[in-house]
């Protein structure tokens, strides 16, 4: 089997992983709410705890496949998250809910890092363009595609297919792992962190050298760890309080989700033009843009006074996301060898934002309740931040440079 070949098989997998986790993870919170009564409170507690659990598993994750393989991640993560889901269908109190989340959460944490690293792996720096780009296509829409018909299975399948259908899933990609590895193992390919699985074993050295200055490129990887999580605290809180916004215009789970995904189809439109064109690479002002309108339409978004303006906005707030999240991943494999570790600080700073947002909202509303708007406001606050912190290193690093200019 090919390198090529192989990663083909990485793709299906990722594309099942999007589709199960966006499922059962979006979707976890309309269940909460109509299982246990949970408000925007509550669920956005349950986010927080959420993006607590994957800032430390991600990292530790992504650590675990660059040490012990890819391979023997990629199946820790599926068999975990394949038990979690069968323990949260059966489970019917909110502290076994929890659990099994946590416990979906961890085993993901084992996925995400590695398939990331799995792509992208002995590629030419152009080679890596279009592997990052095929990666985010195929994530965002599979995941796309489960939020806006995640809804109606929601209905038509019960509360129960929220576990089932991932579950199924699950399986089925643990059974192709297991098939990939032995298709590696057969062409003399080691499933191990660092020893480029997948490719021949010269072909990092047959990459054609990153002739990107490395001062710069450390400069804007820090950037875009900076940002990347910050967008993730607009996310997670927009997913954690959808379901009060789904109740407030009165849309059914079916509607919910055909009406509240616009910005996961939005996301996916912003990746597949960056993946095309990149002329965006190394360019600060594109980050700033995009994070401006981030802050701006997610507070429009939460605080929409219609279904039009929610659209709208969702419109807007993927691009920004787009861009962003493709920045993170991008610059994330742009720099180093130790894919798998890299991949994991990625998903770390994504659990970090998933933490932040949902911990501040569910603050503000819990003393703050007699303000509605409290939760978004706070949040937005937040995210002004984030802008700050970004202009400052952006600042530093220009600061930088010129004293180096200087000195030479």
């Amino acid at each position: 089997m090919s390198p090529r070949q192989l990663k083909t098989g990485y793709f299906i997998l990722e594309g099942l992983n999007s589709f199960s986790t966006v499922y059962y993870s979006y979707y976890l919170y309309f269940f909460m709410q109509k299982a246990f009564g949970f408000g925007n409170k509550a669920n956005l507690t349950l986010a927080a705890l959420n993006g607590l659990i994957c800032m430390f598993a991600a990292w530790w994750g992504g650590k675990f496949a660059q040490r012990f393989g890819y391979f023997t991640a990629l199946k820790l993560g599926f068999a975990l998250m394949a038990a979690a889901l069968g323990a949260g269908s059966q489970a019917a109190s909110v502290s076994g809910q929890v659990l099994c989340m946590a416990g979906f959460v961890i085993g993901m944490c084992f996925t995400w890092p590695t398939l990331e690293a799995l792509v992208s792996e002995g590629e030419t720096p152009a080679g890596l363009q279009r592997m990052i780009g095929l990666y985010n296509v195929v994530w965002a829409g599979t995941g796309a595609l489960a939020y806006f018909i995640g809804g109606a299975m929601l209905d038509k399948l019960g509360l129960k297919s929220l576990f089932y259908v991932p579950a199924v899933l699950q399986l089925s990609q643990l059974g192709l792992t297991f098939w990939l590895e032995a298709k590696a193992q057969h062409a003399g390919v080691a499933g191990i962190g660092g020893k480029t699985p997948g490719l021949p074993a010269n072909a990092s050295a047959l990459a054609e050298p990153n002739r990107r200055p490395i001062a710069k490129a450390k400069k804007f990887l820090r950037l875009a760890w900076l940002a990347n999580p910050f967008a993730y605290i607009a996310v997670n809180t927009v997913i954690a309080v959808i379901p009060g916004v789904a109740k407030k215009m009165e849309l059914s789970t079916t509607l919910a989700g055909f009406c509240c995904s616009v910005w996961c189809f939005s996301r996916v439109g912003a990746f597949l033009g960056l993946w095309f064109w990149d002329g965006w690479h190394y360019r600060f002002r594109w980050l700033l843009m995009a994070y401006v309108t981030l802050v701006s339409m997610f507070a429009l978004l939460l605080m929409a006074p219609n279904l039009g303006v929610l659209v709208a906005a969702q419109i807007l707030f993927g691009l920004a996301l787009g861009l962003i999240y493709y920045s993170s991943l991008f610059y994330s494999m742009d720099i180093g060898e130790a894919k798998g570790e890299h991949g994991g600080i990625h998903e770390a700073a994504i659990g970090l934002g998933n933490f932040a947002g949902p911990a501040v909202g569910a603050a503000s509303l819990h003393f703050l309740p007699q303000h509605k708007n409290s939760g978004v406001l706070a949040v937005s606050g937040l995210l002004l931040l984030g802008l700050c912190g970004l202009l400052g290193i952006w600042r530093r690093g220009r600061e930088v440079s010129k004293s180096e200019t200087m000195n030479d």
